[in-house]
């Protein structure tokens, strides 16, 4: 007998089920309200794409990238998956020839199969792999060689050698890809520049207003608001213009539909991180001076000094804050035409009547802002209360083999910006049942079905129990469901045309034909 197993959610994920879901989809069509009435369209991505467009867009150097991305070969080569991975383990010792010999049948016979799969176009030839074929070979040979030479002297000193190639033999191993190597989207932006460029947007009048709604994948450690599967609201503007005032109507929205769904209580932080003229001059004068502060820094900020500088000014440990605050600030860095377009922006926010804090720190994760950059905050998270991010990104789609086009965007963390709504205690109206039919006999639940059928039509949502249930039972239940109403149907009734409406918060009840009770429960759901 097998034995019995609980299944659970994995770690940092979860399961998001009525109510709950009930605010989500409330939240979510808030978003597609307001976006759309700012012309912005959907646009809907795969969860996955290659790699390396996130390595490339995002920047190889950064934590999502390199700690944080669930990356997958797509194939079918499994048994030589296998056997690589049986491999890998193997470690023949030196001086052992038996065993080194087996060791090498396997070793040649997983090259000759995988010459066999390139040949007959299972795997994909590409420079790589032919040249992670060749070292595997040659650090064969090399072994084979110093297996030899320790049977000749015994000499000791040959272990470290054999360590070595051993080593990248199994490196070489992992080197060769079966299939593309695919990655869970850690952000979204750089799948919708794909897209941009895929399909050729830049031939479409205007600029390319979109938004997209879905789940996003990292790594990462799961904490209050932050998961491994967590959902993203976001939205881009890709065109041939950096107007400020594109910038400014991204932020409007961005606010107008937080007010929309009850997120009042955030802050708008705003900088300019300068662009590809201004900002590698500033990096390398602050590189400069965060050298000779290096050995007062963590491990994080000491790692990004040279990876990705600007990170250190994002740190958030106590004791690297007096160090971060004497640092060069880059808005006395910036060059002329950034910041004439910031000074821009800021007049923009003015007339629309935008309040916002300037925050010389604030520099983004990702690899490919430039000039503007915003974060939004909410009370009720904790430390970890950005709700919201974005900036301008004017490189990015060349970057990716597009032509030379502007863009700017953000993205909402759903899980957060909910979380702070339920915090704030001010949750909206949501949509729930409206009606329980009570019925009671045989006769009467044709007519049942046929105006739960005509109710559903009218949009409203209906609840009809399957089987017979006694009338207080079936009253109690009612309750428990939540419905507003109950609509008892008995023999009377159906005999009379007539319908008993009870409405369950006061108990309030009238009776009503069909038609009057069809107009009376539309009329109540459309308020």
């Amino acid at each position: 007998m097998a034995e019995k197993r609980e299944f659970r959610a994995i770690k940092g994920t979860r399961d998001i089920f009525p109510p709950d879901s009930s605010l989500w989809n409330w939240f979510e069509q808030a978003a597609r309200e307001v976006f759309e009435s700012y012309n912005f369209r959907d646009i809907r991505t795969p969860v996955f794409e290659e790699t390396s467009l996130f390595a490339r867009s995002i920047g190889a150097d950064t934590d999502i990238v390199g700690k944080e991305m669930y990356t997958f070969e797509d194939h079918d080569l499994i048994e030589l998956e296998r056997q690589r991975a049986h491999l890998t383990m193997r470690q023949p010792p030196l001086g052992n020839l038996n065993d080194f010999g087996v060791y090498e049948r396997e070793i040649q016979d997983f090259v000759d199969s995988l010459g066999r799969v390139t040949a007959d176009g299972e795997m994909a030839n590409t420079p790589e792999n032919s040249k992670a074929r060749e070292r595997i070979g040659q650090f064969l040979s090399r072994l084979n060689m110093l297996q030899q030479q320790f049977v000749e002297s015994q000499s000791t000193v040959l272990q470290h050698d054999y360590q070595i190639v051993l080593g990248n033999m199994i490196y070489s191993l992992r080197d060769v890809e079966f299939g593309d190597v695919l990655t869970l989207r850690p952000e979204a932006t750089a799948s919708v520049v794909r897209a941009y460029i895929e399909h050729g947007m830049h031939t479409l009048p205007g600029n390319a207003k979109l938004y997209y709604i879905g789940p996003m994948f990292r790594r990462e450690r799961p904490q209050k608001g932050r998961y491994r599967q967590f959902y993203q609201i976001g939205a881009e503007v890709l065109g041939q213009s950096d107007a400020p005032a594109i910038d400014a109507e991204v932020l409007e929205m961005l606010l107008v539909f937080f007010k929309r769904v009850g997120l009042t209580r955030t802050t708008l932080y705003l900088n300019s991180i300068g662009c590809k003229d201004c900002r590698p001059k500033y990096v390398e004068m602050l590189r400069e001076e965060l050298r000779k502060v290096k050995d007062q820094l963590g491990p994080d900020s000491q790692r990004r000094i040279e990876t990705n500088t600007l990170r250190v000014l994002d740190s958030k440990l106590p004791e690297e804050q007096p160090i971060i605050e004497r640092l060069p600030r880059i808005s006395a860095h910036l060059c002329d035409a950034c910041r004439e377009h910031f000074a821009k922006l800021k007049e923009e926010l003015k007339l629309r009547g935008i309040a916002y804090k300037e925050n010389w720190r604030l520099v983004r994760g990702l690899d490919y802002y430039t000039r503007t950059t915003f974060e939004v905050t909410a009370e009720g998270l904790g430390s970890q209360n950005a709700v919201c991010g974005g900036g301008r990104y004017d490189g990015l789609v060349e970057l990716l083999g597009g032509q030379p086009t502007k863009g700017i965007g953000f993205a909402i963390g759903s899980d957060r910006a909910i979380l702070s709504i339920q915090e704030g205690r001010k949750l909206p109206p949501l949509p729930g049942l409206s009606v329980f039919i009570a019925w009671m006999g045989a006769k009467t639940y044709p007519t049942a079905v046929s105006i739960a059928k005509k109710l559903r039509d009218a949009g409203l949502a209906v609840e009809l129990p399957p089987e017979e249930m006694k009338f207080k039972k079936s009253l109690g239940l009612a309750d428990k469901l939540g419905a507003r109403y109950a609509l008892i149907i008995g023999e009377d009734e159906v005999a009379s045309g007539t319908f008993t409406l009870k409405r369950l918060a006061d108990a309030d009840q009238q009776r009503l034909s069909e038609i009057d009770l069809l107009e009376y429960l539309e009329s109540e759901r459309r308020g």
